[in-house]
């Protein structure tokens, strides 16, 4: 390869069409094109592109050498309604297979562009759920490395699981010890990840295999975490992909705007936050993806009244928002407690909240970017995990970390059939949790010691000499090692 191609480091990232996937790509993509002679290509769509080239904006326009590649997104081609080109814009479980086979047609589209990129990628960065970029990088024959939004007490949780099977004979409610961890945690069948439900729908079946066979032959994995975060999880992860995993994270400490919405939102909430006491409100906030039911979310509102905290709730019900806007009106919810409780639609500034002074804990769904957002803003957490990894990710926060308290959530309810698993939990299981973590008491104020120390040492990982930033350095020496020997 000539020498000139070798001294600019070319990376193809392509991240999956969903926000907790694209948002920590575009981040790590500012990460790597900040580095010399290093540029940065994102492979998106139309509607994704305007989505989020906010967050990136003013960065290329100094001179950022980061890009988009628009690839029409096939919807209508595949039944989906017109610019229906993210999963959090499909409202129904049985569009997911329609939306996975517009997805696969980008691998033509890509591949149709790929030589037209200048200088030519020495790397594709994909999202463990873009499988096709598996077959491309191999055509074209660079190597894939696998970018995973999930964190390492994770990929080895589900690794050995998949290697022992343990859970195969076991009841539903019943609790057994992970396997093969550093730390003694016990689960049950009913919160493993969606990939260990014998009942999981055939396009998911499918996918899930697609997923670990490709994750087999990727070059190494990129994870969104900081070693000093889970130590012991990134050594023996490591140990089994034979050291090519690279923490670089968290990528949620990037000031930049997660949106194109108006700063107006931001004010509004920073100017209410400012006229409370420090450590005094409760953040609640399920994500961009959870699709809470009508009457689970009236609980969640019944136990921030009881609680007595003053409190910000972020409510995203989807097509259901009239059910849950009729109980707030009749039941005069948002009147009673309009100087106690702000409710917020849809979206919110969630780093700019949770790094508030005022507010003292974070009631979250366990999302593995909001986990990384509260460690971040040391802020400890009420858990109520949903679906996917997101009960794994409360045994690392509460067991491990020891810096959250569980509202008793019993068991994963599966995206799409919200309404078949009805309310799991009660309202005072949620107040119970909200006072243990809010109340000034030995306990509490150890765990509000542990999450401000772990805030400071991610501040730490992602600056010149912290642990992210050096792996960084790892990552883009190996990448030249690689080009040099082939």
């Amino acid at each position: 390869m000539a020498s000139e191609s070798i001294n600019q480091l070319h990376f193809l990232l392509i991240p999956f069409l969903a926000p907790g996937h694209t948002i920590p790509m575009i981040k790590m993509a500012k990460l790597l094109a900040q580095r010399p002679n290093v540029i940065v290509t994102i492979v998106t769509t139309p509607v994704n592109a305007i989505r989020y080239g906010p967050i990136l904006q003013e960065h290329i326009k100094s001179g950022l050498p980061v890009r988009f590649l628009e690839l029409p997104f096939p919807a209508t081609e595949n039944g989906l309604p017109e610019g229906c080109e993210s999963v959090d814009a499909i409202h129904c479980l049985d569009l997911l297979s329609n939306f996975s086979a517009a997805v696969d047609m980008l691998q033509e589209r890509l591949e149709q562009r790929f030589e037209s990129l200048n200088p030519r990628p020495i790397c594709v960065l994909s999202d463990k759920y873009m499988v096709w970029s598996d077959d491309s990088a191999t055509k074209f024959k660079i190597p894939r490395i696998i970018f995973d939004g999930m964190s390492c007490f994770k990929q080895l949780s589900t690794h050995h699981l998949n290697a022992s099977m343990v859970f195969d004979d076991m009841p539903e409610s019943e609790p057994f010890v992970l396997p093969g961890l550093p730390d003694l945690i016990e689960i049950t069948r009913a919160q493993l990840p969606t990939e260990f439900d014998h009942h999981s729908r055939g396009v998911m079946r499918v996918q899930i295999e697609r997923v670990r066979e490709t994750e087999a032959r990727a070059y190494g994995m990129v994870i969104n975490s900081f070693e000093e975060l889970e130590q012991e999880y990134v050594k023996e992860f490591k140990k089994l992909k034979g050291g090519k995993v690279w923490c670089l994270g968290p990528f949620s400490l990037s000031n930049d705007r997660e949106s194109n919405k108006s700063s107006i939102d931001d004010q509004r909430c920073l100017k209410w936050l400012d006229s409370k006491e420090p450590g005094s409100v409760v953040y609640a906030c399920f994500g961009s993806c959870s699709q809470i039911t009508p009457p689970q979310l009236i609980e969640l509102g019944l136990a921030l009244e009881a609680s007595k905290y003053q409190f910000i709730w972020v409510i995203r019900a989807g097509d259901r928002a009239k059910e849950v806007e009729k109980w707030l009106s009749e039941n005069g919810f948002e009147t009673r407690l309009k100087d106690r409780g702000l409710i917020i639609r849809d979206w919110a500034p969630q780093t700019l909240i949770l790094l508030h002074p005022s507010v003292g804990g974070f009631l979250t769904h366990c999302g593995w970017n909001s986990v990384l957002e509260g460690v971040s803003a040391g802020v400890p957490m009420i858990t109520w995990p949903q679906f996917a990894e997101q009960f794994l990710n409360e045994k690392l926060i509460v067991q491990v970390l020891a810096i959250g308290v569980g509202v008793g959530a019993p068991g994963v309810v599966h995206w799409g059939q919200e309404d078949e698993f009805g309310v799991t939990v009660k309202s005072e299981q949620v107040e119970t949790a909200i006072r243990t973590v809010m109340e000034v008491g030995p306990e509490g104020i150890e765990r509000r010691k542990k999450a401000k120390a772990l805030a400071m040492v991610a501040k730490k990982a992602i600056k010149e000499g912290g642990s992210s930033h050096h792996n960084l350095t790892l990552l883009l020496q190996d990448l030249l090692k690689f080009e040099n020997v082939n």
